[in-house]
């Protein structure tokens, strides 16, 4: 496939979560919960998970605004999350991060990050990575109950 199509296949994909998203609305009884702000261009998510008796998470879900990738990505990474271990869903989370700031990852850890591995052609625009990246951090920080609230801006 050329690098045009490919690239309109990942914008279609983004799209797509942003249009139709994933798991959108709030839990009644999440287990952990945390809401983060980027203040850079005003994108808010409010997580919640609920990890059940089995050590899974049974339901992942969010509420907030902003552009159209932090949107995406949230949508992505509920569903790649959704049914995983906590620690499971922290590495892949570690993966995303990773792969934010340029770290090379296996073809594997990428596939396992399910559609938002499309996000990866995002990271060719800097101004753009705290938006992919914010509801992958909320993840961490919410399945470490590392609660309080804060703006992205804040963690360095």
């Amino acid at each position: 496939m050329g690098l045009s199509k490919l690239n309109n296949l990942y914008r279609e994909v983004i799209l797509d979560h942003a249009d139709h998203p994933h798991n959108k609305g709030a839990l009644k009884d999440a287990t952990n919960a945390i809401t983060l702000n980027n203040p850079t261009c005003g994108d808010e998510i409010d997580l919640q998970v609920k990890v059940g008796s089995d050590g899974l998470i049974d339901e992942i879900g969010y509420t907030g605004h902003g552009c159209t990738i932090s949107q995406a990505s949230a949508s992505m990474m509920t569903e790649a999350v959704k049914g995983k271990r906590p620690d499971e869903a922290l590495a892949m989370a570690k993966i995303f991060s990773d792969m934010a700031i340029g770290k090379d990852h296996d073809q594997a850890d990428l596939q396992a990050l399910g559609d938002a591995q499309v996000l990866t052609s995002i990271m060719e625009f800097p101004a753009r990575i705290k938006c992919a990246t914010l509801a992958w951090w909320a993840l961490q920080r919410a399945l470490l109950k590392d609660t309080d609230e804060e703006d992205i801006d804040d963690q360095g």
